[in-house]
């Protein structure tokens, strides 16, 4: 067991007027299964670089273990999964490695392919069975939910829970949850590390927040009371003082000393007042904005949507997935899931429109509006507002449901491309939302890399106004609590 131990840490990027850290201290065990989160654009990447040695800053930074860092980045993608796991860690044991593949449900068989061809989940596990058999080593795990379906995210989420020394960046509230015992969480104001899993921290946060919320109710009240006396002792300060006009000398003396005492505890109640004020501003200072987000749905002729009927999808002679059956009508929000792999992709691109070989019959009803977001976010350019302007959106609207989603001014006025991947789909499913024209929208994995509590917000948004959807996602908890149909392929 060893520490981390940050000091006063403080950094700013090249050029930028924006402290990402401001004299930040804290410390952590080598030997903590540790999640690490807090809203998109904050810092969390940014930090496991200053882990890595790869940025300058203020403060310092002491470790007495390696770092290694997920996902890692592969010289040689076309040679076999095996040479790569040697260009990783040359000095590997390969019935160590099998060891720990095994844990994973990774085949041995996989290793003789080329790297370049497993699956994004596959490439997940096995650099991960690589990098957890480095000795003297703190593994920095950033955000591997995005490449994992929901069986795989359970599983890698129990390798997690019996390994040590390390920090994991993911969203997914179910995942972190099976396999941390601590939090660090970047919040508003400050840095802060506790004991417990994600739901844990969530609870004695919410608790926090309700805390700071009524004292800041009383001080409102208290301030109202200060101002309101302050105000009646200045008028009656005034209102002595000019008493003394047409009075004798020696009254206007005693007079005047009266209206100084008034004068002098209205500045004292004034001190009060802005004193108060100040108190007020500490409190409140890691409350997340969590304003509720609307969200407006055209009616539409017909209750039924969209129809498919044994539809199978085959790209060459490799099928995708067959005699799939699905009808879509108003108010289903239905949940799409499968392996990777299974075609969830390619069935909505193909409901969407999106030329698919496929065969059986998709109907979409005539006149029918659907608003497709994708998985992918390199299309995006340019800032914001042109984004809005291009697909006929009010920007302040659009602005203010990417505010409450907590991306701030600074970041609006930024070209999208210099953005985090969380920042980008955020854009992304805001453009969805605020098409207010849309009948039916349709949504590939649009929580990757958006932080937990901008989650916790799109699910009430759509518990709250019941849109019709289609949507992959991987986020167990999201499913259960959003989802009125599934379909399993």
């Amino acid at each position: 067991m060893s520490l981390i131990q940050v000091s006063n840490l403080t950094f700013a990027y090249e050029g930028s007027y924006e402290t990402i850290f401001d004299r930040v201290s804290f410390q952590i065990d080598t030997d903590w299964k540790l999640g690490f989160t807090g809203r998109n654009g904050r810092g969390k990447t940014t930090f496991l670089n200053l882990l890595l040695g790869k940025f300058e800053y203020q403060g310092s930074i002491t470790a007495s273990v390696d770092f290694s860092y997920f996902p890692y980045e592969i010289p040689d993608p076309a040679a076999t999964a095996l040479d790569v796991a040697y260009q990783i860690e040359p000095t590997l044991l390969e019935w160590q490695l099998l060891r720990e593949l095994a844990a994973l449900e990774f085949s041995p068989e996989v290793l003789d392919r080329p790297y370049s061809t497993l699956s994004g989940g596959e490439q997940a596990k096995l650099q991960l069975a690589v990098l957890f058999l480095r000795e003297n080593n703190f593994l920095l795990i950033d955000e591997p939910t995005n490449h994992l379906d929901l069986a795989g995210r359970e599983l890698v989420s129990r390798y997690l829970n019996r390994k040590k020394g390390f920090i994991l960046v993911s969203h997914d509230q179910a995942f972190l949850d099976g396999c941390v015992d601590h939090i660090l969480s970047i919040n508003k104001a400050n840095i802060e590390v506790r004991k417990g899993d994600f739901s844990t921290w969530w609870q004695n946060k919410a608790q926090q927040d309700a805390l700071e919320i009524a004292q800041n109710e009383r001080l409102r009240k208290e301030i109202r009371r200060l101002r309101d006396t302050a105000r009646e002792k200045a008028d009656w300060s005034d209102r002595v003082e000019s008493t003394k006009i047409g009075s004798a000398a020696y009254d206007r003396g005693a007079i005047g000393h009266k209206a100084a005492k008034m004068m002098a505890r209205s500045k004292a109640i004034e001190k009060r007042q802005s004193d108060a004020i100040e108190e007020k501003s500490k409190l409140l200072h890691n409350i997340e904005v969590s304003d509720a987000i609307k969200i407006f749905e055209a009616p539409f002729y017909t209750r039924r949507y969209a129809e498919l009927m044994d539809v199978s999808i085959s790209y060459g002679e490799r099928e995708i997935c067959r005699n799939i059956r699905l009808r879509i009508e108003a108010g289903d929000r239905i949940a799409l899931q499968g392996a990777n792999g299974s075609g969830k992709s390619s069935l909505i691109k193909l409901l969407c429109g999106i030329d698919i070989p496929h065969t059986g019959e998709v109907r979409v009803a005539s006149g029918l509006r659907i608003s497709y977001m994708s998985q992918e976010t390199s299309h995006l350019k340019g800032i914001p507002a042109d984004i809005a302007r291009d697909a006929g959106i009010d920007e302040s609207l659009f602005y203010a449901m990417l505010f409450q989603l907590g991306v701030n001014k600074s970041q609006l006025e930024k070209d999208v491309r210099q953005l985090s991947a969380g920042q980008k789909k955020k854009i992304l499913l805001t453009k969805s939302i605020c098409e207010s024209d849309t009948h039916l929208r349709v949504w590939d994995e649009p929580l990757n890399y958006i932080d937990i509590i901008s989650r916790m917000q799109i699910r009430d948004l759509l518990l709250t106004h019941k849109p019709t959807i289609l949507f992959v996602e991987h986020d167990r908890a999201f499913c259960d609590a959003v989802a009125t149909k599934t379909l399993l392929l």
